[in-house]
């Protein structure tokens, strides 16, 4: 028997969104430290978009009680707009 994520309670769910955005950002960190901040700033956005599909496609509602990918591509969204302020100044 496989848990899926829609049989996780909220709690669990909002966590797993956590673990698996903080893994992520570190592994951007990780590559973008070796080949460039454009680099990281395109890979933000693919991640932004990457995740708004998926959101899309499962069927996630975008304001509900727990964190789904809707809320994932919104931080990689602000992330990236935050980089790329950083970088044109």
């Amino acid at each position: 028997m496989t848990i899926e994520p829609h049989d996780l309670p909220n709690d669990l769910r909002s966590a797993h969104v956590f673990i698996r955005f903080g893994m992520r950002i570190i592994l951007l960190a990780l590559f973008t430290a070796f080949i460039g901040a454009r680099f990281g700033q395109a890979m933000l956005w693919i991640s932004a978009v990457l995740c708004l599909i998926s959101a899309i496609v499962r069927r996630e509602r975008p304001f509900g009680g727990d964190l789904t990918h809707w809320d994932e591509g919104a931080a990689y969204g602000a992330l990236y707009c935050a980089a790329s302020a950083i970088s044109v100044a």
